[in-house]
């Protein structure tokens, strides 16, 4: 019997919830008849997986107020995870309408006449996903459904520390057995984790660059893909010309939505000197205008600490910070509010890459905003790092930021604008430095992550070939 883990309540502080990791054996068990299963399923054809897929959206549909719940109860915040249950709906719906045509097979000529070519994809029978607490559901899913669409099998291990979603999609999938028998969740900690990828044939994980390094280390091992979304400390640029009252909206936006709990989040701020103080000035202002959700969930739009291990980091962050002469404009502590841990949106200044606020990942509400005389500066800071997930320019041109763009060794920049990869799923991105390994999760390549390419190189006349031996 597997020892059960105690789940903790964000808002309150209280352990109540319980969730019990399957035995290693029993695990295997479960990924052999998942993979036993994938043959019928790949059998069916794209359309019949679309079929089940939309059957399970409309089982999801009518069970919606559960899943709303069993989030919010995971999290602490209510219209982010609103958002969040939106994204993934429509998830489901873009992939089913972007399957058919991205896995169509090719039949075409080739350089040499009488050879054709025909393609066609396979899927990898049996898929992994290990996702983490900061968007539960949309995490958990985001590689799932692509790799559902391409054929494959999927088992996923949520974090244990916001797992209370995973029961409401479970009842939901059993009103749809043939995608019952290919797609399911487990629950547990890290060994759970390290476990499933010893029984998947692909793994994709999202999390920490520590633990993104142990799963592609295994996964090495045996030999299997491993797709890894790893931390970042995303930069934004704000040169002069930059319409002022945007950067702030968006820049705040990207910073401080889901209490700054993203690893696409803003994490560090450069600043043309000229316009510093008035940056300053209005960001300080519109930060101020935020509420907790507390002490209820309506009450305002930033949540709590998820995790109450990331309560200590940002603390830590902020207290390395103060103790190096950073200025507190607001914000300024993590504090304690109904058991549950909640930080203010903060904006710094007088930071420099001496403090752990500028280098390392806060995963917080925390905008710390330092100035620079030449653009050159602003992209050698920014390209300081040893993570490269995504950043912002802001300027008076689209020209202008794109020339500031194409020098940040980052996968997804947006212009004029803050985080937009939350937003858009369009544009195929990869993670630079420490921030990922692996195919883009985004546009056509996420779906084609789930296969492999087989070419059938089919000789169409019965004419000796020129380079074959001459036997008279």
């Amino acid at each position: 019997m597997s020892k059960s883990i105690e789940v903790r309540n964000p808002r309150t502080g209280k352990f109540d919830y319980v969730i019990i990791p399957p035995p290693p054996k029993l695990l295997a068990q479960l990924c052999n008849r998942l993979r036993r299963a994938q043959v019928r399923w790949q059998e069916l054809g794209v359309e019949g997986r679309i079929e089940a897929l939309q059957e399970w959206k409309e089982a999801l549909l009518s069970r919606r107020d559960r899943l709303t719940e069993a989030l919010v109860n995971d999290t602490g915040r209510l219209s982010i995870s609103i958002m969040e249950i939106d994204s993934f709906l429509a998830s489901i719906d873009r992939w089913c309408r972007l399957g058919p045509e991205l896995l169509q097979e090719t039949a075409k000529n080739t350089a040499i006449p009488f050879i054709a070519l025909q393609q066609t994809s396979v899927p990898y029978p049996l898929v992994g996903v290990i996702s983490p607490w900061n968007f539960p559901l949309l995490l958990s899913t985001i590689d799932a459904i692509p790799a559902l669409i391409a054929g494959c099998a999927v088992v996923v291990k949520p974090s244990e520390i916001a797992p209370r979603f995973v029961a409401p999609l479970i009842t939901a999938l059993n009103a749809v057995p043939k995608l019952r028998d290919v797609f399911t969740f487990i629950e547990g900690a890290g060994e759970t984790g390290a476990a499933l990828i010893e029984n998947v044939d692909l793994v994709c994980f999202t999390g920490s660059v520590a633990t993104g390094r142990k799963v592609a280390e295994v996964a090495a091992k045996r030999f299997i893909p491993a797709f890894l979304e790893l931390g970042g400390k995303d930069p934004a640029i704000v040169l002069e010309s930059a319409d002022l009252n945007l950067a702030t909206s968006a820049i705040l936006w990207g910073s401080v939505v889901n209490t700054g709990q993203s690893c696409l989040s803003i994490e560090r701020i450069y600043v043309a000197e000229s316009i510093f103080d008035k940056f300053v000035t209005q960001l300080t202002a519109k930060a101020q205008q935020l509420k907790l959700a507390h002490p209820t969930v309506e009450d305002g739009g930033i949540g709590p600490i998820i995790a109450q291990r990331q309560a200590a980091i940002i603390s830590d962050h902020l207290l390395d910070a103060v103790q190096k002469k950073a200025v507190v404009h607001c914000g300024g502590q993590v504090e304690e509010l109904g058991g549950g841990w909640w930080c203010r949106p903060t904006v710094l200044t007088q930071v420099d890459h001496s403090m752990k606020v500028m280098t390392e990942e806060t995963f917080g509400p925390i905008m710390p905003v330092m100035p620079f005389s030449q653009v050159e500066e602003a992209i050698h800071l920014a390209n300081d790092t040893i993570y490269g997930l995504s950043a912002a320019v802001f300027a008076g041109s689209e020209q202008l930021a794109l020339e500031v763009a194409q020098q940040i060794d980052a996968g997804g920049i947006s212009i004029n604008d803050a985080a937009l990869t939350a937003i858009m799923h369009e544009g195929e991105k990869n993670a630079f430095k420490f921030s990922g390994l692996g195919g883009s999760r985004m546009g056509p390549a996420a779906i084609k992550r789930f296969t492999r390419k087989k070419a059938f190189l089919i000789k169409t006349n019965s004419a000796s070939d020129p380079w074959w031996f001459d036997n008279g």
